[in-house]
This record gives C-alpha cells, structure tokens and sequence, in this order.
C-alpha cells in the first residue's frame, strides 16, 4: 500500500472490501476455487513459521504460551478464508484447512529461498530481473490454470491466468530507481518511456505468450476476446509506466494511486489517464534527460 502511495488509514478500510470482491470473483470464474483459495491462504499463514521469527518468540515466552500465541495468531490470519469458504458452504474444505493450519503451527520453515534464480531478461530491464526472481513460482500457477481451463472448457479461466500474469508484471513498477541509473539511458524523455514501455510490453508478451497461444487453439471462437484483454493488459501496464514518472523522482503518490484505482474499475477512463501520466513523466524527466 506505501508502494502505491495509498495512506494505511485508507488501505486497511478497503482492504476487506477487496478481499471479499476478490474472494467472490474467484469462485464465480472457476470450480476449482476452493483449491486455490486454500493453497492461498496456507501460503499467506506460512509466512508466520519463519526461523527467524519464532527464535525470537520462544527467547521472549515460555513454551505454553508460546504454543498457544502461535495457534492464535494463525488462527486469526486464516480467519477470513474461513469465513468465505463457510459462507460458500465449503464446509469439508474449511475443516481441513484449519487443521493444515494447527498442524503448521507444530514447524518452523523459512519461505525464502537463498538460490540465485535465473530469469530469461537481460540486466538492463531490472525490474523484469528482480520482480521475476519474487514471483517466479506465480507462472508455473498461470500455466497450470490455462491447463486446467482447456481441460474443463472454461475460456474464463484461462483469461484470469492470462491476467494473472499481468498483474504481477504490473507490480513491478511501483517502486522508483534511482536518478542515476535514469540519466544512465542518455536518452530524450520521450525516447527513455518509449524504451522502458516497450521492454516492458516485450516481456509480457514473452511471459504470457503460451497462454496466449493454448487458448488461442483451444477457443478459437473466442479469439476476439482474448485479443481485448490482451490489449488491455498492455494499456494497464503503459499506465503503470507513464504514472510511475510523472511524479520522478518520488515515489507514486496517492493521488496517482486513486487514479489508477479508477481505472480499473472504468477502464475507458484509461484514454484519459495515459496521456495526462505522459505528459507529467515528460515534464518530470526533463530536469534530468534533455531533448
């Protein structure tokens, strides 16, 4: 929420605005809902088994109370997955997910990995470099659910994974580098966006391209569709690239952030909101890149 200039007050009231829509969107599109709301969750509670941190606790409480501090704290975490799988009348896969936690609760485990991934972009690009090397595991995801969409019929699905990936690539961008490495392109503002929206577009084209090509052959009916959120995906993350300049060198602000907000609830307004965010980055960018 800081990334996108949004003030905690006002993130953590829609936060569970969000949740829900999110929540409902995703048992709307697809059967198998339940499934990956659970892993979400289990991966959202993990973070709580890191070394590190339960080393600290137990050195602060003795062993009950730390036993019981632990199951609170993942019962509390995992309690508005609970909820929306009860009110989903998903009562068997609220039960196991509960005891996944309980049982979580009995292991310590580190959820970072300390292994250099290799990534298929070069070091120029860096936030392709290391916005992939945090979401690497999101892809294989992407592509089983494409998987899954063909293998059931369900187009939705496999947009949703296609979008997926969009996302994530989106949210590479927020933070802001540093001017040297800006001035480093010795390039004109308009020549600078124009080579950091085009890598930018190429690697997602590259990421989502099976996507794109599976659905392609497999709802061909629906090419039409698929070409739309496509081209919506590249306006999004143009957005995304124009907004992150226009307030250089700072960080996004949360004017920017309500606007980009706006945009993905009215995504018309995105005719609007691109060239203003290219006219501000071309103005930001010119007390440190000269035409």
């Amino acid at each position: 929420m800081i990334d996108f200039g949004i003030p905690l007050l006002i993130g953590y009231a829609l936060l569970p605005s969000v949740f829900i829509l999110l929540s409902y969107y995703l048992f709307q599109k697809t059967e198998f809902a339940n499934y990956a709301y659970g892993l979400f969750a289990l991966s959202f509670i993990s973070k709580l088994s890191e070394p590190k941190r339960n080393d600290f606790l137990k050195s602060i409480f003795n062993k009950g109370k730390y036993k019981k501090l632990r199951i609170s704290e993942n019962i509390l975490y995992s309690l508005p997955f609970t909820l929306f799988l009860i009110y989903q009348k998903q009562f068997v896969f609220s039960l196991i997910l509960n005891l996944c936690v309980f049982v979580i609760t009995l292991f310590n485990f580190s959820t970072d990995l300390n292994v250099t991934i290799p990534t298929p972009f070069s070091k120029k690009p860096f936030e392709f470099t290391i916005g992939f090397r945090k979401t690497f595991f999101v892809f294989p995801i992407t592509y089983f659910l494409t998987y899954v969409s063909i293998s059931v019929g369900n187009f939705n699905l496999g947009v949703f994974s296609m979008l997926l990936i969009g996302l994530t690539c989106f949210s590479y961008y927020p933070k802001m580098e540093n001017e040297y490495f800006v001035w480093n392109y010795n390039l004109s503002p308009k020549e600078f966006l124009i080579e950091k929206t085009k890598t930018c577009l190429i690697y997602f084209t590259f990421l989502s391209l099976p996507i794109i090509m599976a659905l392609s052959i497999s709802f061909y009916r629906e090419i039409d569709i698929l070409i739309v959120f496509f081209l919506l995906c590249y306006a999004y993350l143009t957005s995304m690239i124009f907004a992150k300049y226009s307030s250089f060198p700072k960080e996004m602000n949360m004017s920017q952030g309500i606007l980009i907000a706006i945009s993905f609830m009215l995504p018309p307004v995105l005719l609007i909101f691109i060239p203003l965010f290219y006219s501000r980055s071309i103005k930001k960018l010119n007390a440190l890149l000269n035409d």
